[in-house]
């Protein structure tokens, strides 16, 4: 760790974790000061920029034209920072009714202590809140509401009243079983689904759905959950199966209407969004929150997606469905996702949270994440727990 008052964990280039003295300002007129107690990692994001794969490390984002422009990174390495799911103690506040000793889930990276402004995003927590489950408060949590609010929205329009309107009674597929997945199924139960299924090929994802309440789907391994040629599909003696065929099999609705009413895709890779598509009744709505680092070779538009008349929404945090912003936004968000931790909180620490480590382990633990020498669910760094 270095030998400075502020530093931080990220890489220094692809393969090479470490830590890096940050600038510490001091604390200004309306500003403060938190120290970490805790941050999650958010593995997928993350271990992007170790593997050399995120796209800002090969070009910029034009924000005016809204894409991407080979050449210049936008983050080239080191980068100094990761993160967006940080927990810290305020111990110095200049601003009003912002008092010490308050925990804020923030959205920093992980560094040892941050200093904010009067403007610097921050969702005091509950006291009897246990910090770590506030590592999903300021971004992880909203992510996965905001994908559930495009499915509201998808189904109606700006009358959207709550997260419900597009999961109530409905059956609902979850592709992957990751963080983003099972939280993202999680707040579709909560709002009323009448069954939510969570696809993946891992023992232990699938048994962190069945805490949750929601029904495990194991798929066979491999790019996608499952493929078209038969790889994976149901036996007698119980092996893996399609989520496709599983969904079609089990949600009947109607003649030559059987599947999901919505499939959230929560796992990045082209194979699983085709995946998605198939598991749909006719006319559904996958809602993609996957990060796509690759090519959509297995990706057929002809095909169900066409004659099934389909539809795809693209769901990321940077924006709510149009026209809701005037009552949605990043902290209503952050909201929702208190209300479903006070519901379930006991349930996500249990099921999602495999790991808490101190910070110092943090270059170990990622290396070996991303060589696939360890499997974990969430991570979580320990600074002053």
């Amino acid at each position: 760790m270095p030998d400075a008052p502020a530093w931080s964990f990220g890489v220094a280039r692809a393969g090479e974790p470490a830590f890096f003295p940050i600038d510490d300002p001091e604390v200004g007129d309306g500003g403060f000061r938190v120290e970490t107690v805790c941050s999650g990692l958010s593995a997928g994001t993350e271990l992007s920029y170790l593997k050399g794969t995120n796209p800002y490390l090969t070009s910029s984002f034009d924000p005016e034209l809204r894409v991407f422009v080979p050449g210049e990174a936008a983050t080239p390495y080191p980068v100094t920072s990761m993160g967006y799911m940080e927990v810290g103690r305020v111990v110095d506040s200049r601003t009003p009714g912002l008092e010490q000793g308050r925990l804020l889930a923030m959205r920093y990276g992980h560094a040892n202590r941050h200093t904010g402004t009067a403007d610097t995003y921050r969702i005091p927590l509950p006291d009897d809140l246990d910090p770590v489950l506030g590592t999903y408060v300021a971004h992880m949590g909203p992510i996965c509401a905001n994908g559930v609010l495009h499915a509201a929205a998808e189904a109606r329009g700006r009358e959207v009243e709550g997260l419900a309107d597009g999961v109530r009674d409905q059956h609902v597929l979850v592709v992957g079983g990751g963080v983003v997945g099972l939280l993202t199924g999680l707040f579709a139960r909560h709002h009323g689904a009448a069954e939510v299924a969570v696809a993946d090929p891992t023992p232990e994802r699938l048994a962190a759905a069945e805490i949750l309440g929601l029904t495990p789907v194991e798929v066979a391994p491999g790019p996608g959950a499952g493929d078209a040629t038969g790889a994976g599909e149901t036996g007698a003696g119980g092996v893996a199966a399609q989520a496709w065929r599983w969904c079609k099999e089990q949600w009947v609705h109607g003649a030559g209407d059987r599947g999901a009413d919505v499939v959230f895709q929560c796992r990045g890779n082209s194979g699983s969004l085709a995946e998605a598509l198939r598991a749909l009744r006719p006319q559904g709505v996958v809602i993609d929150l996957a990060f796509y680092q690759g090519g959509a070779d297995d990706l057929r538009l002809g095909e169900e997606f066409h004659h099934n008349g389909l539809a795809v929404r693209c769901a990321q945090i940077s924006r709510v469905p149009r026209g809701l912003d005037d009552r949605w936004d990043r902290a209503r968000l952050s909201h929702e996702t208190l209300s479903l931790l006070t519901a379930h909180g006991n349930l996500v620490r249990k099921a999602l949270v495999t790991d808490v480590v101190p910070i110092a382990d943090a270059p170990a633990v990622v290396t070996d994440l991303a060589a696939r020498r360890r499997h974990a669910l969430q991570i979580v760094f320990a600074f002053a727990l």
